[in-house]
């Protein structure tokens, strides 16, 4: 009888392991810095290991919560992953919308065709992309945004327990909001640049009516980009400030993002 308790037991304890760890998965392979392409997979694994270990004494769950059939079991899994998947995703979609400024001001500046290979993603991207999205990494590590994130996922154990995932309105509208705020982010970022070149353009033009003789291609490739990164270097002195203040508000949606997949 005892060696029956023990056996139950354990393979109770092996399934909230797995329930817990598909989370942590989804929610570390989604995490800015260590979910990135360049860092190896069996290190990610370990660490969603690890995590998964720590949390597993104080993750309580029903045993009604586990199903007896391999498909249910399965559905149980990919909400799990489901949650962790969407907390990781409101996190990236900030640093996407530095990214997608920078993309924006490189391509307008004539580095369209100057694509480096970003390690982070494991594809090409604009010269300023990266170094807006470098710049935005080491403000969300200089803030502790990792720790914030890590509390986040302890707090996500104890407010929403395995198994308790409804897909509300709420859900869906905190979503959208994430998405359509990485585009006011871009905005905001890029508008000033964006204006400043945009004026540099016109007043090449009008130059090269009033002076056709002036050879300004030549002229105008070295000015743009000159100007282009002036004011996108000036631009990342406010950049730090209102990065900060979009982290913690990323920071205060996962909480309510977490209670609306409670129901």
């Amino acid at each position: 009888m005892v060696d029956g308790f023990l056996l139950d037991w354990t393979l109770q304890q092996f399934q909230v392991l797995i329930l817990i760890l598909v989370r942590v998965a989804a929610i570390i392979f989604m995490m800015p810095v260590i979910g990135a392409k360049g860092v190896p997979n069996l290190a990610k694994a370990g660490l969603c290991l690890i995590v998964s270990l720590v949390l597993l004494p104080v993750v309580q769950v029903e045993p009604k919560v586990f199903p007896d059939d391999v498909f249910s079991m399965g559905l149980l899994l990919v909400k799990e992953m489901f949650v962790g998947f969407t907390l990781g995703l409101v996190l990236k979609l900030v640093f996407a919308g530095i990214q997608l400024a920078g993309e924006m001001v490189g391509f307008q500046m004539g580095f369209g065709v100057a694509q480096v290979m970003d390690p982070q993603m494991g594809q090409q991207s604009s010269v300023l992309a990266q170094l807006g999205y470098l710049v935005s990494l080491l403000i969300f590590l200089a803030v502790d945004g990792h720790h914030m994130f890590f509390q986040t996922l302890t707090y996500s154990f104890s407010i929403l327990q395995p198994g308790e995932m409804n897909l509300t309105e709420g859900v869906y509208n905190r979503i959208l909001l994430s998405s359509g705020g990485m585009f006011v982010i871009a905005v905001k970022v890029m508008a000033p640049v964006m204006a400043i070149l945009l004026f540099t353009q016109a007043a090449l033009g009008i130059l090269a009516k009033a002076v056709p003789q002036m050879n300004l291609l030549i002229v105008s490739f070295p000015l743009t980009i000159g100007i282009g990164l002036f004011f996108f270097g000036l631009s990342m002195q406010v950049m730090g400030p209102f990065f900060i203040r979009t982290i913690h508000e990323a920071g205060n949606l996962l909480p309510l993002l977490i209670r609306g997949f409670k129901g």
